[in-house]
């Protein structure tokens, strides 16, 4: 494949990605540009990971480096009498959804010869980056809040990257990521438009798994939108293709102790609109002031999706339940079951519907927290 084209959507100046880059120079983040899509014969059988699907990424050539990342499982449970399907991408690698936006943004820097990396990260971004960055041989800093749960800092210093934890608040990381670039490349998931790329492959799992059909509807814990913007690029190529007739609707889910999408969603506006943020237990998913506001309130409302915040009270109920179905997650990704008890009340999701809750982290990155949650 040729080399992709970034633009920016402040300026509208088009950069092309044949070196690393991670924001336009006017100070904006990338957009990669439309893919060519997918279609069932471009699908490589053979391979059992996201790389089956690698005719519609925007690599010029085959991954340098996997893990096995993708193809994980899709399961149905009854959940409050109604069959949902769970997508268990708390089964990656590395224990968390990020795996996916990582090998894929991870192998185009390798193509564009990248040096050494730093990246800013409240847990799972920062712990898949270091283990990748392991596999590529390439140095690696990850910037941490000094609050940052225990499991996840381990995991990224056994893969060997730097861990510098920063105390204060989320934006005091990355602001001390930002004040490193010049040492080293800022790899973040955040900026780097390769990383939804990444996560676009989840809407091309949903659609082979369910029999190459999109689902009615898909919720997902959300936090920087990542997975929504990935599952709108991944279902609009789909379209693009004639492979389905309409897009899934789609459901950020947030914890209403920290949703900025949220309080945008409620304001009809697609600006950052100020909050007052609170602690959560679902650490995943707090994030104070996302990079791509507009983006992902835009494929929410082009999906027909919306913002559900849910209540801290809820979290734990819904994580405890999951586990007593097999589901062993951590408190962000039980979001999706509390928020999808929320919409099957309120009449938005039907029985008789295709739902996919996305269960994003595994429960043994917050083993301790949800010990003192569930009181075990």
């Amino acid at each position: 494949m040729t080399d992709a084209t970034y633009l920016c959507p402040a300026c509208g100046r088009a950069h092309r990605a044949d070196r690393p880059l991670w924001r336009c120079d006017c100070g904006s983040h990338l957009n990669l540009t439309p893919g060519r899509g997918l279609g069932c014969g471009d699908i490589d059988d053979a391979e059992a990971s996201l790389w089956r699907y690698r005719a519609a990424l925007a690599l010029r050539n085959p991954p340098r480096v996997s893990l096995g990342e993708g193809w994980t499982p899709l399961v149905r449970r009854d959940w409050d009498g109604v069959p949902v399907h769970f997508k268990l991408e708390s089964q990656m690698p590395t224990g968390s959804f990020k795996d996916r936006g990582t090998a894929v943004m991870l192998n185009h820097l390798l193509e564009v010869g990248v040096g050494p990396i730093h990246e800013d990260s409240s847990g799972n971004a920062g712990a898949s980056i270091a283990t990748y960055a392991a596999a590529c041989g390439l140095p690696c800093r990850i910037y941490v809040p000094a609050a940052a749960p225990r499991a996840k800092l381990v995991q990224m210093a056994a893969a060997g990257a730097e861990v510098t934890a920063v105390a204060g608040t989320r934006q005091a990381v990355t602001e001390a990521a930002l004040a490193a670039i010049g040492d080293s490349f800022y790899a973040s998931h955040n900026w780097q438009p390769f990383f939804i790329e990444g996560t676009k492959t989840l809407a091309f799992e949903l659609w082979e798994q369910l029999g190459f059909r999109a689902p009615d509807n898909i919720l997902v814990p959300t936090g920087y939108g990542s997975n929504i913007l990935g599952l709108d690029r991944g279902f609009d190529e789909l379209l693009r293709r004639g492979e389905i007739d309409e897009r899934p609707r789609l459901f950020a889910v947030q914890a209403a102790n920290c949703a900025a999408f949220a309080a945008s969603w409620a304001a009809g506006s697609e600006a950052f609109v100020p909050f007052a943020a609170t602690s959560t237990v679902a650490d995943g998913i707090a994030t104070p002031k996302p990079v791509r506001i507009a983006e992902v309130i835009r494929a929410l409302r082009r999906s027909g999706g919306g913002v559900v915040a849910v209540a801290e009270d809820a979290i734990a109920p819904a994580l405890s339940r999951l586990g007593r179905l097999g589901l062993f997650v951590e408190p962000t990704a039980a979001t999706a079951g509390a928020a999808v008890s929320r919409l099957l009340g309120d009449g938005t999701v039907r029985q008789q519907q295709t739902t996919i809750a996305v269960l994003t982290g595994s429960g043994l990155k917050a083993a301790e927290r949800i010990g003192e949650l569930l009181r075990i």
